[in-house]
């Protein structure tokens, strides 16, 4: 799926986004050090919005009716949605939004972000209005705000680009270009995740051994630039090296767990360059990299067989000149 692509017809606009992984810094983002986000064009949203006279209505797999009478869990997305028809000064009625998802939920890929991404984008599309970055920032955030608590923001900006992103906390970040191949394998534990309680976990731990903690996330914040060092100067041992350190610190934080750490272990024996969890964690997915293709599919392989509920490859590669 194109980000950008939204097509639009007399009664009918759509808009789609991709997903998300945080390559390196989760957690510590949170707490202002930085972090390195990955777009993820595997997986993504579909937002399809239909001209259906009487009140706004949501078409999906975990709900189907009206906004007003959505679950707990879809409150930030119906906010989200009338903050949007609010923006584009349309009436709340009227449409039938359709959202279909390929992004397994809970598994920190950025589901929540992305849905709001696309139906924002669709609802723009259905307005014929164009939109900024900032819009979709702005307007995502509020679901996100519902999904997460207090959200770092990487996710819906990694959502929004279709560059590597550094990110720190108060809106700085940068486009990073790497300068090498680099081949990932993301493999699903299985097991859903809560972005929100681990977040708070670790708020908590922070509380408890302030002092502590606060070194394991500055040791993730200089984890974290080793690793832009590491993609800029195509150093595939070196970010691999660092992907091991900063599972290190998450185990020490208390967000990995059994399952994960099972599938980090086989990676490495396996020979990963370097593997750990990617997202909230205590269920989720884990990040590994390759040495090269082959051996990504060796991964693959490999990672389904011990247990993975679903595993992808995908490379991140230097731009052409």
């Amino acid at each position: 799926m194109s980000i950008e692509k939204a097509t639009t017809s007399v009664q009918t606009a759509t808009g789609v986004a991709h997903s998300k992984l945080i390559l390196i810094g989760e957690h510590a983002v949170v707490h202002g050090q930085p972090a390195i986000s990955l777009p993820f064009p595997l997986v993504g949203v579909e937002a399809i919005i239909d001209y259906v006279p009487g009140s706004v209505k949501i078409d999906s797999t975990f709900y189907h009716g009206p906004i007003d009478s959505a679950p707990d869990s879809l409150n930030g997305l119906a906010s989200c949605i009338r903050a949007t028809l609010d923006d584009l000064e349309m009436p709340c009625e009227d449409l039938l939004i359709r959202i279909k998802s390929s992004i397994p939920p809970g598994k920190g890929l950025g589901s929540s972000a992305s849905v709001s991404v696309a139906v924002i984008r669709a609802l723009f599309a259905y307005a014929e209005e164009d939109y900024e970055m900032e819009d979709i920032l702005r307007l995502a955030d509020i679901s996100e705000r519902h999904a997460h608590g207090e959200p770092s923001g990487i996710d819906t900006l990694t959502i929004s680009s279709e560059m590597p992103i550094w990110y720190q906390k108060e809106g700085q970040f940068d486009m990073i270009e790497p300068q090498g191949n680099f081949h990932f394998i993301v493999a699903d534990s299985g097991r859903m995740g809560d972005t929100r309680l681990a977040v708070e976990s670790v708020t908590n731990l922070i509380r408890s051994a302030p002092r502590r903690i606060h070194s394991k996330l500055e040791r993730l914040g200089e984890i974290t630039h080793r690793a832009r060092t590491a993609l800029e100067s195509a150093s595939k041992h070196l970010l691999g090296h660092m992907l091991n350190e900063a599972q290190k610190e998450l185990e020490a934080l208390g967000v990995s767990d059994a399952g994960l750490n099972r599938l980090i272990y086989i990676a490495r024996q396996e020979g990963a360059l370097g593997a750990k969890l990617t997202g909230g964690g205590n269920g989720g997915c884990v990040i590994a990299l390759a040495k090269n293709e082959v051996h990504s599919k060796h991964l693959c392989e490999k990672l389904k067989k011990f247990g993975a509920h679903a595993v992808w490859s995908f490379s991140l590669n230097k731009k052409a000149d």
